[in-house]
């Protein structure tokens, strides 16, 4: 069987101050919905590939948030860790209706 997709309401975009994060739960787990200084929006699974740190707490900049437990820096667009670390944070699918964000679920 295949899982459809829902599109979850989550808020405005104005319910995240700027370089901070909103932590959505979900059946999949927590998501991190990151908001830049320049009201850019993404989503990642809230968890650092390394150890796990919750990427929701780490220091927002430019399209990048740092792990808060070992400062690992990954990229918002894709959930890449920069080199020479690696791993991946996966992103998830978000759009915006109006300031709107909506989140991408399994149904």
């Amino acid at each position: 069987m295949i899982a459809s997709t829902l599109w979850h309401d989550v808020g405005l975009i104005d319910d995240i101050p700027r370089l901070r994060a909103r932590v959505v739960t979900t059946p999949d787990g927590d998501i991190a919905v990151f908001r830049t200084a320049d009201d850019n929006i993404f989503a990642l699974q809230d968890c650092c590939p390394h150890k796990a740190g919750k990427l929701s707490q780490g220091i927002v900049h430019g399209n990048s948030v740092t792990c808060p437990l070992h400062n690992w820096v990954i990229g918002l667009a894709d959930g890449q860790a920069q080199a020479p670390d690696e791993g991946c944070a996966p992103p998830v699918a978000l759009r915006l209706e109006g300031r709107r964000i909506l989140l991408a679920v399994r149904a």
